[in-house]
């Protein structure tokens, strides 16, 4: 990690939760790279799990799993997550 990754981590993250949602893409980037590792590789989760442990950082977890999913770090389909690079149902 970065040093500005840090400084963006310092400036939303407090005692473990998300504050604010950044504007700014790039910033953006660096929480969702955060929250991403939540979610094992080659674990499916179904869309209440997600926002469950999305709920843990921020209340808005609908709009944290869509911009993970618009984000190309975690993928979905019928109603079941995963990060990228390991096929559903492997």
């Amino acid at each position: 990690m970065t040093s500005d990754e840090e400084k963006v981590l310092a400036t939303f993250v407090r005692d473990g939760c998300l504050v604010q949602i950044p504007a700014r893409q790039s910033k953006k980037l660096v929480i969702l790279r955060w929250l991403v590792e939540r979610f094992e590789p080659g674990v499916r989760y179904p869309e209440h799990e997600v926002n469950e442990k999305l709920r843990q950082a921020n209340p808005d977890y609908a709009a944290l799993r869509r911009y993970l999913v618009d984000a190309g770090l975690m993928q979905r389909e019928g109603g079941v997550y995963w990060r990228p690079g390991e096929a559903p149902g492997e």
